[in-house]
C-alpha cells in the first residue's frame, strides 16, 4: 500500500484518508475514487488528494476484516457484515466464552495493521452479545500476513468458542447446626436459584441435614442415587481442613476432593470435588450473597460443560481480588455524601475461669507491670470507641478492682461456666441498653494484651455499612484473628448462639459483609492460656 498525497491524475483507485468537499459533492473518508470521481474533481480544480493506493498483495480492509473474523470464529459464534475495516463476532447463545489466547496474541503481533480484540477468557455472555472485533487499521493489510494467521487459526481451531449453558439436575444440600436460622438457609437458596437462572438452569431440589459426616454422607449418596448432575453443599460452618465435615462426607460417599481453597477473594473457602462424572462443590460462605465471588466462576463453567479442575482453580489468582481489602486506614471520600461517624461500642470479655492457667486468674496476672486485662482495657479506651463495657463472671470482684480507675462499665454474667456465648450475649444486651443507638460493637478478648490502640483504630476505620463492610476482621499473613467488629444487623444472630462458641462461627454465613484489615502483627492470634505461655511472653 502506498500512502501519501497524490496528484489528481494519479489517484485512480485511491482510498481517501480525509473527506473531500467540493461545490457539487462530499466524498467521505474511506471512499475509493473512481474514474468519474477523478474527472469531476479535476473540473472543480482539486489538484491533489491524500489517501492510500492498494498494491499487488494487499487485501482491502473490509475483505481482510471478514477473513480475520471468519478464521477465528468457532462454534457458537456468528459474524456481522464488515464496515470500515471492522467485523464483529457475536455470541449465538448464552454461555461461556473460551479463547485460544496464544493464537489471538499471535494474530495481533503479525502486523500493526491487523488487530483482534476479545472479551475475557471464561466470560459469561448472552445471546447476541459482541464477543470480539476484527479491525484492520486503514486501509489494508498484506495477503501474506493474513493468510499466515488463517493457516495458524485452522491448525489450532477453534480460536473463539461459546459453550452454551445446558440444563442440569442441580441439587443443593444445606447442613444445619442448632443455632442455624431457617431464614439464612431460605435466603441462601433463593440467591442460588437466581444464580442458576442467570445460567438458564433451575434448582431441582434442596435437602437439609445435620452438620455431621454421617448425615451429610447419606444426603450426598441420596442425591447421586436420584440422578443429580451437580451437587452443591452449603455448610453450616466454614470448611477449615480436608478432614472437616464436608470433605470427609464427600469421600465417605465414594467421591474425591480435588482441591480445597481458591485464590479468589471472596471465595477462598470453596471446595472442588467429584463423584464419578458429577461435580460436588462445597460452597464458600460468600455464595450466600448475590455479589460476584469465586463460586460464580466455577458454577458458570460447570453449567456450560467447561471442565474445572485443580489446575484451573489455582490459575484464577490473577484478577481474583474481587473485593476491597484496605492495607491501611485511609480517609473516606465524603465530598458527595455527608455521613455521620458510626457509633461503635466496645465489649471486653473477662468472665472466663482460665482453667488452663491453674489456680491463678490469667486476666489478673502481671505483665509489664500491670494486669493482663488492663492492657486490653487501656488499648480500647485509647481507640475512641463510644463506650467500653467489661463482662465479668469468674473472680468478678477482683477483675473490677483491677479496672476500677478506668472509665468502663461492668456487666455480670452469672452463667459464665456455660461458655463464651453467654458472656457475648450479656455484653451485647447490656451495650444496647446503655447505648441504644450503637451501629456496631467490637468484641475484645481480655487475654490479648498485645493488641494496641493503633490496631483497634485500623479496624474501627474500616467499618463502613454504606460499603457493606459490616463485619471487620483483622488478618496477618492471610490468617484471620481477633478482635472483630460486628454491625448491629448481626446482633440477633449473636443472641441466638449457644455453648462455648463465639460470634466467629457466624462469619461464614455472612462473608459478603466481611472486610479484612491486614495488620503487621501476630498479636491478633495471641491469647495467653497457660503458665508456660505467660512465662514466654514475659521473656519477650
Amino acid at each position: 500500500m502506498k500512502f501519501g498525497t497524490f496528484p489528481i491524475d494519479q489517484s485512480a483507485g485511491l482510498i481517501l484518508a480525509h473527506a473531500v468537499v467540493t461545490p457539487s459533492r462530499r466524498l467521505k473518508k474511506g471512499y475509493q475514487l473512481t474514474a468519474e470521481d477523478i474527472r469531476t474533481l479535476k473540473e472543480e480544480a482539486v489538484p491533489e488528494v491524500m489517501g492510500a493506493i492498494l498494491e499487488v498483495g494487499d487485501v482491502q480492509e473490509d475483505n481482510a476484516a471478514q477473513r480475520l473474523a471468519a478464521c477465528v470464529a468457532g462454534p457458537g459464534c456468528s459474524i456481522t457484515a464488515p464496515f470500515t475495516g471492522r467485523c464483529n463476532l457475536i455470541s449465538e447463545h448464552a454461555g461461556i466464552l473460551t479463547l485460544n489466547e496464544s493464537a489471538i496474541h499471535r494474530a495481533n503481533t503479525v502486523d500493526e495493521a491487523i488487530t483482534l480484540a476479545t472479551l475475557e477468557q471464561f466470560e459469561r455472555v448472552s445471546a447476541g452479545q459482541t464477543i470480539a472485533t476484527a479491525k484492520i487499521i486503514p486501509f489494508s493489510c498484506r495477503e501474506k500476513d493474513l493468510s499466515g494467521i488463517e493457516e495458524h487459526a485452522r491448525a489450532v481451531a477453534p480460536v473463539l468458542r461459546v459453550h452454551p449453558f445446558s440444563a442440569k439436575k442441580v441439587v443443593l444440600i444445606s447442613t444445619v447446626l442448632p443455632e442455624t436460622k431457617p431464614s439464612v438457609l431460605d435466603k441462601s437458596k433463593s440467591v442460588l436459584e437466581a444464580r442458576l437462572g442467570d445460567c438458564q438452569n433451575e434448582l431441582a431440589e434442596e435437602t437439609r441435614c445435620n452438620h455431621a459426616v454421617s448425615n451429610l454422607t447419606a444426603s450426598i449418596s441420596g442425591a447421586l442415587k436420584d440422578g443429580a448432575e451437580l451437587v452443591l453443599i452449603f455448610g453450616a460452618s466454614a470448611i477449615t481442613d480436608r478432614a472437616d465435615v464436608i470433605p470427609a462426607a464427600i469421600e465417605a460417599a465414594g467421591g474425591a476432593v480435588d482441591h480445597l481453597g481458591m485464590p479468589v477473594d471472596p471465595g477462598n473457602l470453596l471446595l472442588l470435588g467429584h463423584h464419578g462424572d458429577v461435580p460436588v462443590i462445597g460452597l464458600p460462605g460468600c455464595a450466600r450473597s448475590p455479589k460476584l465471588n469465586g463460586f460464580d466462576w466455577v458454577l458458570e463453567r460447570l453449567l456450560a460443560d467447561v471442565p474445572v479442575n485443580r489446575d484451573h482453580i489455582m490459575s484464577m489468582g490473577v484478577g481474583g481480588l474481587l473485593k476491597e481489602i484496605p492495607t491501611r486506614p485511609q480517609p473516606r471520600e465524603k465530598e458527595t455524601v455527608d455521613t455521620a461517624e458510626p457509633k461503635i461500642g466496645a465489649v471486653i470479655l473477662a468472665a472466663g475461669q482460665s482453667r488452663r492457667m491453674g489456680p491463678a486468674n490469667k486476666l489478673l496476672e502481671d505483665l509489664d507491670g500491670k494486669p493482663m486485662v488492663r492492657h486490653v482495657a487501656d488499648a480500647v479506651l485509647a481507640s475512641g470507641f463510644e463506650r467500653t463495657l467489661v463482662v465479668t463472671g469468674h473472680d468478678a470482684a477482683r477483675v473490677e478492682k483491677a479496672l476500677s480507675s478506668l472509665p468502663v462499665s461492668f456487666a455480670q454474667n452469672d452463667d459464665f461456666a456455660s461458655g463464651l456465648s453467654a458472656s457475648l450475649k450479656v455484653g451485647i444486651k447490656q451495650a444496647l441498653q446503655t447505648s441504644p443507638n450503637l451501629d456496631a460493637v467490637i468484641v475484645c478478648l481480655g487475654d490479648m494484651p498485645r493488641i494496641t490502640a493503633d490496631h483497634l483504630k485500623a479496624l474501627k476505620d474500616a467499618f463502613d455499612p454504606s460499603q457493606d463492610h459490616r463485619i471487620v476482621v483483622p488478618t496477618h499473613l492471610g490468617k484471620r484473628g481477633n478482635p472483630v467488629i460486628w454491625g448491629r444487623d448481626f446482633f440477633d444472630d449473636i443472641m441466638g448462639l449457644k455453648g462455648d462458641v463465639g460470634a466467629r462461627s457466624l462469619i461464614g454465613q455472612y462473608e459478603d459483609s466481611v472486610i479484612e484489615v491486614p495488620l503487621d502483627t501476630d498479636a491478633i492470634f495471641l491469647d495467653i492460656d497457660t503458665p508456660a505461655a505467660l512465662a514466654a511472653e514475659r521473656d519477650t
